[in-house]
């Protein structure tokens, strides 16, 4: 069993935990994340892991109440323990100095970007991170962001925080005034990776992102979390879950995260209608 250490809500149905699970801490690189179960019966939940502890043996997850599971999680106390944390997976994170590197995050997207921009500034590289939101009530680790970069930007949709737009637009101001980058990673909802990618292809800057599709098992073997990259089927538990932004084909990618949409519907609006509870922020799905 797995105990809540700590718990803080730190946006709308965004809540930060952290976990005893002192086997991950010492073993997790930035870039890779667990599978978690809240209960025997309950279903299985890629998390990318934000940050650890391992003199503590504790590891940070931030999650966004969007489903059932994730809501039910939202009402567990510290004290609490979950039966299942399984990891830590995936391929970590290419860490090397490479010089100037262009950090961008969406949404629930800036909780794995940290670690990831973390671990650039401290091999030597200057970092510059753009963070994205649709308001700023739902911008997420700002503070931390600007411990590990040499510059941060705010984008906000309704202008709340920072400059007023997209992600995208911020990049392309930076480019105008005569940054020059050598690696791009971008992590967060889908449709920006996807535009994010366009952009810096455009650009010539490589670009890396994360991906979070359907996953089960978290080793492969059913196939749940496949992608094609560069016309190839990859499998982004095992494979990944970072990859080349420029071959990512995210159209099917976005296409498969919908499959399930209203199965997902109809057990959030049961659960809701049996205790009540129900999601103050977002739809599914929409994390920036």
């Amino acid at each position: 069993m797995h105990e809540i250490l700590f718990k803080e809500e730190i946006g709308p149905d965004i809540h930060m935990y952290r976990f005893h699970a002192p086997d991950v801490a010492r073993y997790r690189k930035p870039g890779q994340f667990v599978i978690i179960r809240i209960s025997d019966e309950g279903e299985r939940i890629p998390i990318t892991i934000a940050d650890v502890n391992s003199d503590k043996g504790s590891i940070t997850l931030i999650v966004q109440s969007v489903g059932k599971t994730t809501l039910q999680m939202a009402g567990m106390k510290i004290g609490d323990s979950i039966p299942d944390i399984t990891g830590p997976l995936g391929v970590p994170t290419h860490i090397e100095k490479v010089g100037n590197v262009l950090c961008v995050g969406g949404g629930i997207g800036i909780a794995p970007l940290y670690p990831v921009a973390k671990a650039m500034k401290d091999i030597g590289n200057r970092v510059i991170s753009i963070l994205g939101a649709r308001s700023s009530n739902l911008l997420i680790l700002e503070k931390e962001m600007n411990d590990v970069s040499n510059e941060v930007l705010i984008t906000t949709d309704d202008g709340t925080k920072g400059r007023k737009g997209l992600v995208t637009d911020a990049i392309k101001e930076l480019v105008d005034q005569g940054e020059e980058f050598d690696l791009c990673v971008a992590m967060g909802p889908p449709i920006m990776m996807k535009f994010v990618s366009l952009l810096t292809k455009e650009l010539d800057i490589p670009t890396i992102v994360s991906l979070n599709p359907i996953m089960i098992d978290g080793t492969g073997m059913c196939g749940g979390c496949r992608v094609t990259v560069g016309g190839e089927t990859k499998f982004a538990c095992v494979d990944g879950p970072e990859f080349d932004g420029h071959q990512v084909d995210f159209d099917e990618l976005m296409k498969r995260l919908t499959m399930y949409e209203p199965h997902e519907k109809q057990s959030l609006d049961h659960y809701s209608s049996k205790t009540g509870c129900r999601l103050a922020g977002t739809l599914e799905g929409d994390q920036e």
